[in-house]
């Protein structure tokens, strides 16, 4: 009996080894109660239509679990369907609480989806497994063991974790679960927070947290203001940037538009062989900012100031004034003019200058070699023992009439100066003379006359036909030159006014009239006298009567004045003159050809007073 009982009693025991056995088995290795705990977006799954997201946020939520059971246990997966079965079951149970539909588990999973299998992912079953197949450190270690709430790490982390399972997925083509493996192994053991941290769950486990009123921490209130702040910095820095382009842009728009100013000039002329364009700060450093103390002469249309070039060179630098009256055109013609002349007579141009801006607006520059004995007019001024000798006023006559023949005869076509003046003339070091100024010079037709409605020149230097009628020919300025001669000769102003304005007389009248009463050597400088052949200086004067006469045709041209002064041919007979152009009736008449011209009578006090107008 004892003997049959026995083996009895030990099948029983056996039953409930295996009994308790599959019992343990089936429990849940890891705890879920983060389910109900965790602040996640329940709000996926309560949608019956959209299964796929509530299955992905499940899936993320689970995730949790099972990376707190690799770091424990070093399983990726468990071990059998019952133990997934278990695990399943009471996720669903800690689902209920939260009124979410607890069927989605079975939708979702299948109990063999967590089942450790060898084919899941290049035979990798736990962490000895993934060291062999990634490596003892892997760009996971090095991105993901940090703070995962920040964007930037997130990143980083995310990044490496695509790396990592590209390389799994190179390994084994067929594998299905290494991204999933790879996210277990970041979340549970890389990462020193583990995979129930917020930042940790939402970044690497990619699981939904909640946004609900008054779910706020102070980190996430902390990342809302710096959010704002750096928002509105941007705002900020973008409104600036904004308005510096727009002034950049503007600044751009505007020397674009003074630079094609100035190109369009530039390209209008080319200035003579060894003249330059002068940059305005090249002037600039020359005139010391055109000072007043570089200042040395002003005229109606321009202000000249002696600079100082970088190579020490003096120069006289002209800025032209009154631009709306002179533009571009005439600026650009003058240029021209001047660019054709070479000749020791005459002064030459060194340089141009155009510029434009906006607090300056248009600005346009002569510069000119520095002569320094300044102007016949200021030299006749000169009284006592520096005043002009018989051989320098000699010299002076004949440099302008050498001058003179040259832009009438060498240039074609010819060149008139319509301004010869005592200001106009220049003196150089050795006191020889040039002829400056040619902002109001004109071209003609080589022998005709030229009409023009334009009357330009300084009152008691024009030719009545020139000033009444606007008739121009190369005796204009043999008219001009005759005055010169007897400014130069005389030492007398153009025009007397000592009597009174009523009563003018112009130096060419009164020197007719003392030369017809056979009283030449009265009309010469008291001071120049006695230091040369009196025949020789009546000559001059002579020749200055005759090219000052008032008719064009008893007046000679400059090459046979030039030979008169010279002595090459004989001077003929003074011719008489018609009525003095101080006379009251011509002064009625010039009244008329001026405002016939649309311009008044010039003010006679002043023997220098500018008359350049135009009706154009």
């Amino acid at each position: 009996m004892d003997t049959q009982v026995a083996p009895f009693f030990l099948l029983l025991l056996l039953l409930f080894t295996i009994l308790v056995s599959g019992t343990e088995s089936a429990s849940c290795p890891f705890n879920l109660n983060y389910v109900d705990t965790l602040s996640w977006d329940t709000s996926t799954c309560r949608d019956p239509i959209d299964t796929q997201h509530c299955c992905q946020t499940l899936l993320s939520l689970i995730g949790i679990g099972l990376s707190q059971h690799l770091k424990q246990t070093s399983q990726f997966q468990l071990q059998d369907n019952n133990t997934s079965a278990s695990c399943l079951s009471e996720f669903r149970s800690k689902l209920s609480p939260l009124l979410l539909n607890t069927s989605m588990v079975s939708t979702c999973f299948q109990n063999s989806d967590f089942v450790s299998n060898s084919s899941s992912c290049a035979g990798i079953e736990n962490i000895q497994d993934w060291r062999q197949k990634v490596g003892l450190i892997s760009p996971l270690d090095t991105s993901c063991s940090g703070d995962m709430n920040g964007q930037t790490q997130c990143s980083i982390c995310t990044d490496a974790g695509f790396k990592v399972t590209a390389d799994l997925n190179q390994k084994d083509p067929n594998s299905t679960k290494c991204f999933y493996f790879t996210i277990l192994y970041a979340a549970g053991v890389v990462n020193q927070f583990g995979p129930s941290n917020l930042g940790t769950a939402s970044c690497i486990l990619g699981l939904p947290l909640s946004t609900k009123k008054g779910s706020w921490n102070k980190e996430q209130v902390l990342k809302l203001v710096f959010g704002i702040l750096g928002a509105l910095g941007g705002v900020i820095l973008t409104s600036v940037l904004i308005v510096l382009f727009r002034k950049w842009d503007r600044r751009r728009r505007e020397n674009l538009y003074h630079r094609s100013i100035e190109n369009s000039v530039r390209n209008s002329v080319l200035p003579n062989a060894g003249a330059k364009w002068f940059h305005i700060s090249e002037l600039e450093r020359a005139t010391n900012k055109f000072s007043q103390r570089n200042m040395i002469g002003q005229g109606g249309d321009g202000v000249v100031y002696k600079g100082t070039l970088s190579d020490g060179t003096l120069v006289a630098v002209k800025e032209i004034l009154n631009l709306e009256s002179k533009g571009d055109e005439e600026f650009c013609y003058e240029v021209d003019i001047i660019s054709k002349i070479k000749h020791r007579n005459l002064l030459a141009l060194r340089g141009c200058c155009v510029t434009s801006d906006n607090l300056k607006g248009k600005r346009r520059f002569l510069v000119y070699d520095y002569m320094p004995n300044d102007s016949l007019s200021y030299q006749l001024s000169i009284a006592g023992a520096n005043r002009l000798t018989w051989p320098q006023r000699k010299s002076i006559i004949l440099d302008v009439a050498k001058g003179l023949a040259y832009l009438h005869y060498e240039i074609k076509p010819p060149i008139y100066h319509r301004d010869i003046k005592a200001t106009n003339i220049l003196l150089d070091s050795k006191m020889k003379a040039k002829v400056a100024d040619f902002g109001l010079a004109k071209q003609g037709s080589e022998g005709q006359s030229h009409l023009t409605t334009r009357v330009a020149g300084t009152y008691g230097y024009l030719a009545p036909e020139y000033a009444l009628y606007g008739q121009l020919t190369e005796k204009s300025d043999v008219y001009s030159f005759g005055i010169v001669i007897l400014e130069i000769m005389s030492g007398r102003k153009v025009l007397d006014t000592t009597n009174s304005i009523s009563n003018v007389v112009l130096i060419t009248d009164w020197a007719w009239t003392l030369a017809k009463s056979g009283r030449t050597e009265e009309i010469l400088d008291e001071s120049i006298r006695e230091e040369g052949p009196e025949k020789i200086m009546e000559r001059f004067v002579l020749v200055g009567i005759l090219c000052g006469h008032a008719m064009v045709a008893l007046r000679p041209t400059i090459a046979e004045a030039m030979k008169m002064l010279e002595g090459d041919i004989d001077i003929p007979e003074l011719p008489d003159r018609p009525v003095p152009l101080g006379h009251e009736s011509f002064r009625s008449s010039l009244l008329f050809g001026l405002q016939r011209s649309g311009r008044s009578m010039p003010y006679l006090s002043s023997y220098e007073t500018n008359m350049t107008t135009s009706t154009m």
